[in-house]
Formats: structure tokens, C-alpha cells, sequence
């Protein structure tokens, strides 16, 4: 262990037919006649990953307290980054990895996997690849073969063991050889791990991240044949197509929207997702990127990077973004759901706090939104018209959406403010209630200027919207002086694929028509990314425009209403 303010190294090497990777104060090259080229990773693009800032020739990694909080606000599945956004590697076979660690602190984690994990609203679904730990003496590896988990919350690697270095500043050599991982510690092998299909993707994903500390990466290279290569997010070569679907909805209503729900994984890493996106839409809805518990995992503490990078992309391609989610009952990070509301002095200090957020938020952001969920889902899941109990309720009560929106508009004047619920799509007293609370937080001095109806179809038989409902909808939040957005259309096709293309081309043939609903935007891409957790364990859905890069029915229902 070194003393107070030294420095640690960490030597680790995976080496064999496919795989070497060092932890070392090494030399710039690899000594393998096998390898011809060298890769600096620090000289790559690090700047869209939490808790990586670039240091000069260093990397400086620091713990961002990322997790993914249950619908119910509990859980906390950890979800350290990866580098998406920058540099990932690709024409991979036979190659080596080095690294030198120093300054740890608490504790160090590389990671390799072989695609970036799937993040949904309340799990992270682990890709197969590699997590190498190191925390004093202990060196935990961690395997994972991309199965699907027994318990979404809770994956369990395939291989799980600790090692105790009796000599942490020792050289720990880790060498892949027939599809086994073998760890070492000066020639001495503590541990042999079989690896299976780990590592078969031919990519690459990196990741550098600290549970609770922070340490300096001041060596990172990538070696192999002339196949292996660095590359950037494949939605950096995507280009919107004069046929898809914002341009044919343009053709009738130029400000018109068409948009989608997205997450960064799969933009980065699958060429088809990307495709889908840039080519047929023209808006784009960060899935979970721009919510609370990812902007602010840590009270004052914000990691923008990742939103940036959705962000950036969008505004390459022309894309229009809405923002989502300032006030929201879920996914709330656990220090802004515990937040005390007990006497008015602790109200008083909360509500400074919430505010500094969403003034810290919305500033960031100015002038790059089109529009912004300022809050989402006020009403109890139940479907009722009581406001759900959360932080903001108790800090602020019943009037929160007001001082919500004041804040927002303070930050940033232009941007389009909405309240977004479900339930609300069809007339009735949810509906009632939604256009009311509207309308009485901007009487109270709020700026909303319109709802969004996520019109999720779950059942076809019970949440199906009609034409006649629907466009009496419209013409109710119409009256009102709002305007409105279909914000989270997906439609099961449990009824097969007919009823669900007959339902997609029904809500969006009746917003198309009526000026009050200015945009469209269905809840994800490709049902390949689209999975939910139930009783019966992790399920994949299938209901959105796009399945395993190939468009379906509904997609064709959609093109029709658009071309017509």
C-alpha cells in the first residue's frame, strides 16, 4: 500500500488469443509480434463520460454515485458509466489493453465490455465483458455473459471472485488463453475464470469508474493487427432521410414534429437504431438521460455529460430535443426524495435546494430545448386526480407546478413548457383535472403552454383511443388555450399487428389534423432496446415502429398518414 500521497500502481495484463490488457506504468508499446499498432486512449474523446475529466496526459475519474431508482423510489441499482459518446473499439481479434492507476482512494474500476449495457426506466440490463476492481488489497473480477438476469435489479456476473494481493504494488497479470481467464500475481496464479463467448462481439466499450473515490488514469493503450481501430458513435454517419417521417409530416405542417424516445446506448453502438432515428424523425426525447437521478445523482453535484451528448447529436443532425423531466414523483436520485419538510425552517431550506436545481438544470440547457416537461405525472398511478405525494408536494404544496414553471421560465424564457400525464388521453375526470391544474397554476403565475398525452396502449381492449375520444380531447385543451403534444405513444401488438398499426395511425391521423396538437412522439426506437420486468421476470416489448432494425406494420400505418 503506498504511504499519504503516494502513488499506486495497478499492473494487470489479459493476454492471448484475443485479449491482453495491462495495468502498469508501462511503456507506450506492446511487445507482440502479433501487434503492429498502438492506440493511446487518453489521446481519445473522454468528454461525454460522468465523472471523467482529462487532466493534460492524465484521465481523473471520480465517483458519481449514478443509480437507477425503482418506480416505487426505492432500489438503487448502480449504473457506473461508460464512454458512449467518444471512442470505442472496433476490428476487434487478437489485441492488448494497458493502463496505469494511480491515486486511489478508495477504489478503481476498468471495464470491457462487448456492447453498452441497456439502460431501462428502473434496471440496467449488464452486456457481457469484464469488471476489474481494485479497493486496498482486494481485486475483484467480475464476469458477465449477457444472459438475461433472474432478478433485473440485482444481475449476478457469471463469474464472481476476490483475490488479496499480498503485494498490492506487485505486477497482477490476467491472461485470456481458449476462452479462460487466468489471474496472476508475480508468476503466481491466484485464480483461472472461464470467460465463454465473453469478448466475441468484435467491439470494445470502455469504462473507467469509482464507487465512492477517485483515482488518475495516467496510461491507457489499446494494441492489435491492422483490423483493430478506434471509432466514434455510429449516429455520427446517420443522415436524416428527404422520405422519412418528419419530412413527409412537414410537407402538410411544417412545424409539425415527429418524434421519438431515446437513450445514447444504442444511438452510439447499433447503426440501425441510429438510421431509424436520424433518418425518419425530427425530434427527439432524452429516455432517461435529463432525469433527476441522472443529472444530480449527488446533492450539488450535476453530470451533464451524457444529456450533452444526446444533445449535441441532435443539434448535428437538425433534430428538435424535448426535455424530460424537471418535477417528477420517480426517478428522483434518494437525497432529493429525503429531503426534509417536517418544520417550515426545514421547507424553507428544501425548497432553496430544489430550486438551485432547477435553476442549475434549466440554465444549462437554455436555448438548446424546444420544449420541457416542467412536471410529469402529477396525478396518484391509480388514476385518480389527487396530486402524488413527493418531494415537491411536501416542500412547496399543492401549488408546486406553479413556483415549478416560474422557476423554469426565469431560467429560460423561451423554452415551451408542458405538464406531461398519462391516463388523460381520453375525456373523463383525470382529463378534467389535468386541464384545470393547468389553467389554475397560470392564473397563480405560472407559464405552461400545453399537456402532453402519453397515450401509452397497453391493452387494446381497455386502453384503446378512438378518433371521436381523442379529437374531443383536442378540442377541450383547445378551449383552454393549450396547445398539445402526444408525447409517449407505443401501442401493444398483443392483438396482432393489424389492430396495433390501426391504433398507431389513429392517434396520430387525429393530432395531425388539429392545430392544437403540435407534435407527435412515440415512447422508443426499436423494439430490440424495449424491455420491462413483471412478475414473470424480464420481458421484451413489442410495441414501437421499429423491431430488430426492420420497420413493422405500424411503422407503414404511420408512413401512410403522413403520405396521405
Amino acid at each position: 500500500m503506498a504511504g499519504p500521497g503516494g502513488r499506486r500502481r495497478l499492473a494487470v495484463r489479459i493476454a492471448a488469443a484475443g485479449l491482453c490488457l495491462a495495468l502498469t506504468s508501462c511503456s507506450s508499446t506492446v511487445p507482440s509480434p502479433e501487434h503492429d499498432a498502438v492506440i493511446d486512449l487518453l489521446q481519445q474523446d473522454w468528454q461525454h463520460v460522468p465523472g471523467i475529466v482529462a487532466d493534460g496526459d492524465e484521465l481523473r475519474v471520480t465517483a458519481t454515485g449514478r443509480s437507477i431508482v425503482e418506480q416505487d423510489g426505492g432500489g438503487g441499482q448502480a449504473d457506473p458509466p461508460m464512454d458512449l459518446a467518444g471512442t470505442h473499439l472496433v476490428g476487434v481479434a487478437d489485441f492488448s489493453f494497458r493502463a496505469s492507476f494511480a491515486d486511489v482512494t478508495a477504489d478503481a474500476t476498468l471495464s470491457l465490455l462487448d456492447s453498452p449495457p441497456v439502460i431501462a426506466d428502473e434496471f440496467r440490463l449488464e452486456p457481457a465483458g469484464l469488471h476489474l476492481t481494485l479497493s486496498g488489497d482486494d481485486l475483484r473480477i467480475t464476469v458477465f455473459d449477457g444472459a438475461s438476469p433472474d432478478d433485473v435489479s440485482e444481475p449476478r456476473p457469471a463469474e464472481d471472485e476476490h483475490v488479496t494481493l499480498s503485494d498490492p504494488e506487485a505486477e497482477l497479470t490476467v491472461d485470456r488463453r481458449g476462452g479462460q481467464l487466468e489471474v496472476a500475481s508475480d508468476g503466481m496464479t491466484l485464480s483461472t475464470l472461464p470467460l465463454g463467448d465473453v469478448f466475441g462481439s468484435g467491439e470494445l466499450w470502455l469504462g473507467l469508474s469509482s464507487d465512492e473515490g477517485t483515482f488518475t488514469v495516467d496510461s491507457l493503450t489499446a494494441a492489435g493487427g491492422a483490423s483493430l481501430a478506434t471509432a466514434g458513435p455510429v449516429a455520427a454517419d446517420a443522415e436524416p432521410s428527404p422520405d422519412g417521417l418528419q419530412a413527409l409530416a412537414a410537407r402538410s405542417r411544417p412545424d409539425f414534429l415527429v418524434g421519438a424516445a431515446v437513450a445514447l446506448g444504442p444511438l452510439a453502438s447499433d447503426a440501425h437504431y441510429a438510421d431509424e432515428l436520424v433518418g425518419e424523425f425530427g425530434a427527439l426525447t432524452p429516455e432517461n438521460a435529463m432525469k433527476p437521478q441522472a443529472l444530480s445523482p449527488r446533492q450539488g453535484e450535476y453530470a451533464f455529460a451524457e444529456a450533452d451528448a444526446l444533445l449535441d447529436l441532435a443539434e448535428s443532425k437538425g433534430i428538435a430535443v424535448h426535455g424530460h423531466t424537471v418535477a417528477f414523483t420517480e426517478a428522483m436520485p434518494r437525497w432529493m426524495q429525503d429531503l426534509p419538510s417536517d418544520t417550515e425552517d426545514e421547507r424553507e431550506a428544501s425548497a432553496e435546494v430544489l430550486l438551485g436545481y432547477v435553476t442549475t438544470v434549466v440554465t444549462h440547457f437554455r436555448g438548446r430545448l424546444d420544449s420541457l416537461d416542467v412536471v410529469n405525472e402529477p396525478f396518484d398511478v391509480d388514476q385518480g386526480t389527487e396530486l402524488q405525494e413527493n418531494t415537491w408536494l411536501r416542500v412547496f404544496g399543492q401549488d408546486y407546478p406553479v413556483v415549478v414553471s416560474q422557476a423554469v421560465h426565469d431560467a429560460d424564457p423561451e423554452v415551451r413548457q408542458f405538464v406531461n400525464e398519462n391516463g388523460a388521453d381520453v375525456p373523463g375526470p383525470r382529463q378534467d383535472a389535468l386541464r384545470q391544474l393547468v389553467l389554475d397554476t397560470n392564473a397563480a403565475g405560472g407559464h405552461i403552454d400545453g399537456v402532453g398525452l402519453q397515450t401509452h396502449i397497453y391493452d387494446l381492449d381497455t386502453d384503446a383511443v378512438s378518433a371521436d375520444d381523442l379529437d374531443t380531447t383536442l378540442d377541450a385543451f383547445e378551449d383552454a388555450g393549450l396547445i398539445v403534444r402526444i408525447s409517449e405513444n407505443d401501442v401493444t401488438d398483443a392483438q396482432g399487428q393489424a389492430a396495433q398499426a390501426e391504433q398507431f395511425a389513429t392517434i396520430l391521423a387525429t393530432c395531425l389534423a388539429s392545430e392544437t396538437c403540435v407534435s407527435y412522439t412515440t415512447w422508443g426506437v426499436d423494439d430490440r432496446y424495449d424491455f420491462f420486468a413483471d412478475d414473470d421476470g424480464l420481458e421484451q416489448g413489442h410495441d414501437l415502429l421499429f423491431d430488430d432494425g426492420e420497420p413493422t406494420p405500424a411503422y407503414d400505418a404511420v408512413r401512410a398518414v403522413l403520405a396521405d
